[in-house]
């Protein structure tokens, strides 16, 4: 009996995620008495796997694999799932992997709690603590299927070290028809992903039009930061949905989010909530956001943030 991890991985890298969940596999296997395998697909490197907790990794290589397909990863975790005999599966909360999780859990009669947060309380009965409604509370459930799947909310664990390594198999599953074919991707190649940022910079209907974005790319290349914006900056076109986070966008979960020029709508705050410390900079004392925030600079973003990425780049150079 083991604890099978799924490892997501982009252009053959490891994601942090995929080192976050190994290492909070590696905690519910310490309180089991028993082992953690990974499964990775089309990944490199995956031997650093066992230096957070994996003692073996299946590596599956298939061309077929190449794009993300809920159905076929679906019945490849499955496959790898009942050849384990693992009693838990863990997954991140990424966007592939909440598609994945709902077939996963029939296919194995399994259930299922997503965006969790701490190692189990309890193992018997298996006790997950996990936030609820939009992150404004916590919830203590109780998984009493055979087989268990927990989604951990990114970020929420951290990566934790462990002494070991891992062996590597080879595992080829036996693929259904999935009825989707993929004729193109296209991405950007030069930004941090706003999914695995640790730092994320957003900006909003505050900064006027598109043209004055280049101060939120400027912030977010000396802090390392993936851009992000409101969903009226991305409906106005002055950036792309894909920067768009909040309740209807993409999840954040990062360590400092900072929110510049956004009166903080409760669908934007629903969304970001579940990051550690966020930065709110905006001329209206009143804005809703403050009443979130961990810290507040009630001021013009044209003169706030050049100033601040001046003082960055000055620490930076003194420390470097």
């Amino acid at each position: 009996m083991s604890i099978l991890v799924y490892t997501e991985s982009e252009n053959g890298k490891l994601k942090k995620a995929a080192l976050e969940v190994v290492s909070y596999a590696k905690a519910i296997a310490d309180q089991m008495g028993t082992s953690v395998t990974a499964l990775a697909v089309n990944a490199e490197n995956v031997e650093t796997l066992g230096n957070y907790g994996a003692s073996k990794v299946l590596l599956v290589n298939n061309e077929a694999l190449k794009e993300f397909n809920a159905k076929t990863y679906s019945a490849t975790l499955q496959q790898a799932a009942k050849n384990e005999g693992a009693q838990v599966v863990v997954l991140s909360s990424s966007a592939n992997s909440k598609y994945l999780a709902p077939l996963l859990a029939v296919g194995l009669e399994a259930g299922y709690v997503s965006n969790v947060v701490e190692a189990p309380s309890s193992v018997s009965p298996f006790t997950v603590k996990h936030s609820a409604f939009t992150n404004k509370a916590f919830a203590n459930t109780e998984i009493n299927t055979e087989v268990k799947i927990v989604g951990l909310s990114n970020n929420s664990f951290g990566l934790v070290e462990a002494d070991g390594s891992a062996t590597v198999e080879d595992f080829s599953p036996s693929l259904p028809d999935s009825g989707v074919a993929v004729t193109s991707v296209d991405k950007a190649t030069d930004k941090v992903s706003i999914a695995d940022a640790e730092i994320v910079v957003s900006g909003g209907r505050g900064l006027k039009g598109p043209e004055n974005w280049g101060m939120i790319e400027d912030l977010a290349e000396v802090l390392g930061a993936a851009t992000a914006c409101s969903k009226p900056v991305s409906d106005l076109g002055w950036r792309p949905h894909s920067e768009h986070v909040g309740q209807t966008g993409k999840p954040v979960a990062s360590n400092l989010y900072i929110a510049i020029g956004i009166s903080g709508a409760i669908q934007h705050l629903a969304g970001i909530n579940a990051s550690k410390v966020k930065v709110v900079i905006n001329t209206d004392p009143e804005a809703p956001f403050f009443k979130a925030a961990d810290y507040g600079v009630v001021g013009d973003a044209f003169e706030v943030v050049p100033k601040l990425v001046e003082k960055l780049k000055a620490f930076k150079a003194a420390n470097a």
